[in-house]
């Protein structure tokens, strides 16, 4: 089902940088992290500003995380902004559409293999223009 492939991804964010983390709680800079990397935060409908209130708004008083329960509390909140125009539900869909089945770091993973394009454009001997 889809909500275990985002619970997978949510455990694996909140365990990012942290290897004796449970995966049951997710810090604000991990959370920040996932929406960033799945692309929940787009810099335009859905800021970092945003996401650290969603943050706030749905941890528990005191608390430095949240929970995956708190984190679907969160999700509701922010798919409205990043996707206006579809019904909370579609929203949601679409929210964890993005986030299902993503790993940390996956961004700049699928970046790094771009270089070798990079390269051949920055490389002065491979020119073959004068």
């Amino acid at each position: 089902s889809k909500m275990s492939g985002v619970e997978d991804t949510f455990r694996k964010f909140a365990r990012y940088g942290d290897r004796s983390a449970s995966g049951n709680d997710m810090t604000g800079k991990n959370f920040s992290k996932m929406c960033k990397e799945c692309g929940v935060m787009d810099g335009k409908a859905v800021t970092s500003t945003d996401i650290d209130i969603v943050f706030n708004k749905v941890k528990t008083k005191g608390a430095g995380t949240i929970t995956f329960a708190e984190f679907q509390q969160a999700m509701k909140e922010l798919c409205v902004k990043r996707f206006k125009g579809k019904s909370p539900e579609e929203a949601l869909q679409a929210v964890y559409g993005l986030i299902e089945g993503k790993e940390p770091g996956h961004v700049g993973a699928t970046k790094a293999t771009k270089v070798g394009g990079v390269e051949r454009l920055t490389d002065t001997s491979k020119y073959t223009g004068s």
